[in-house]
């Protein structure tokens, strides 16, 4: 029969071997990222971004920079290969209780790098294994102190909290956390109905406030319009009445006052002539009669004098005050010309008097 090719390279034995054995000893836990581990033949090439751990005699000798390196075969042992690259672990789904008592599943993706080759060898036996179980007792911790509302809410303060207590813990195995992201988080079917329903019931707030916010600001642009037309209007009818005031009215207030004007002058005229006196008298004493047939018209109230009767009476007083407003003029006119002495005559007040004491 024949033997496998495989079988008769002895590197790629002890290879196999070491492989077998390193997963017999993590049982459960993830696969290391590392290249194997090569035989010292004493011309070793390492590759870029690796870091080899040698020991010598089985105690730690150095770490192997990339490029060509010289080992001493049988007491230089390559005990470790760590990846300098950025590494990238599912952090597997685990269930988690928020501060309002409600279960949640999370799992979520964590990116690590190893900073010290040394510490990353003998401070930990796997130590993307150990720092991926920090990860999960730490969300499970963080988780407890958000409710549930800001587990969504808060989602990048919770990843940045998970980063740092990973940092504190995992500094003396030589690794560090770059990133922790949540990749989902499922909910319990009632719980989502319920926030489902509490998201309609949001939604329909909203529109409720939408409306009555429209109803208000329609109510006050009419109010404001109203507002604004019954300005308007004062505003015109202030204008319309100035200008009736300035314009029709105050030229028939000048019309009127003119007319009244000619009509002194005509008056004044007509007086003037031959027996003006006498018919003035007549006007005078026709206007005096007229008025007390208009009392009983207008008011209940009547101040009458004693003697309605006695017409001749009545005309005679029309006729003694309408001498007394005359009087000046005849005085002036007789002190313009010189005439005889003559016998005094009588006042209009002695005539009223005399007139009076007749009638009785």
């Amino acid at each position: 029969s024949e033997v496998p090719s495989a079988s008769l390279n002895p590197f790629s034995f002890f290879q196999r071997s070491q492989q077998l054995k390193r997963s017999a000893w993590l049982a459960q836990a993830p696969h290391r990222l590392n290249s194997g581990l090569p035989m010292n033949i004493g011309v070793l090439f390492v590759p870029q971004q690796e870091a080899w751990v040698v020991e010598r005699m089985g105690k730690f000798h150095r770490i192997l920079e990339p490029g060509l390196n010289f080992l001493i075969p049988l007491l230089d042992r390559i005990r470790y290969v760590q990846s300098l690259k950025e590494i990238v672990i599912n952090v597997p789904e685990q269930s988690a209780v928020t501060l309002d008592n409600v279960t949640l599943q999370i799992d979520g993706v964590l990116y690590l790098r190893v900073m010290d080759p040394y510490k990353a060898s003998y401070g930990v036996e796997d130590p993307e294994y150990a720092v991926t179980q920090l990860a999960q007792t730490t969300m499970r911790s963080e988780l407890g102190k958000l409710s549930l509302d800001r587990v969504f809410r808060e989602r990048e303060s919770l990843n940045a909290s998970i980063v740092d207590a990973i940092n504190q813990a995992s500094d003396c195995w030589g690794i560090r956390c770059l990133r922790y992201e949540i990749k989902d988080i499922h909910v319990p079917p009632r719980v989502k109905e319920s926030m489902q329903m509490q998201v309609e019931a949001e939604r329909r707030k909203r529109a409720t406030v939408l409306e009555s916010e429209g109803t208000r600001e329609s109510a006050i642009n009419v109010a404001e319009g109203q507002k604004q037309a019954q300005i308007l209007a004062s505003e015109a009818e202030k204008a319309e009445q100035i200008n009736k005031a300035a314009g029709r009215e105050a030229n028939a207030m000048l019309v009127k006052a003119r007319a009244k004007a000619e009509a002194i002058q005509l008056l004044a005229a007509a007086l003037a002539q031959q027996h003006g006196s006498a018919a003035a008298s007549l006007s005078v004493a026709e206007q005096y009669v007229n008025a007390f047939s208009k009392l009983a018209k207008d008011s209940n109230t009547l101040l009458l004098p004693a003697n309605t009767g006695d017409v001749t009476n009545m005309v005679a007083q029309a006729l003694g005050i309408y001498s007394t407003l005359t009087k000046p003029q005849a005085v002036k006119t007789q002190d313009e010309m010189p005439t005889a002495r003559e016998d005094p005559q009588p006042t209009p007040t002695e005539m009223f008097k005399a007139e009076e004491s007749s009638s009785s």
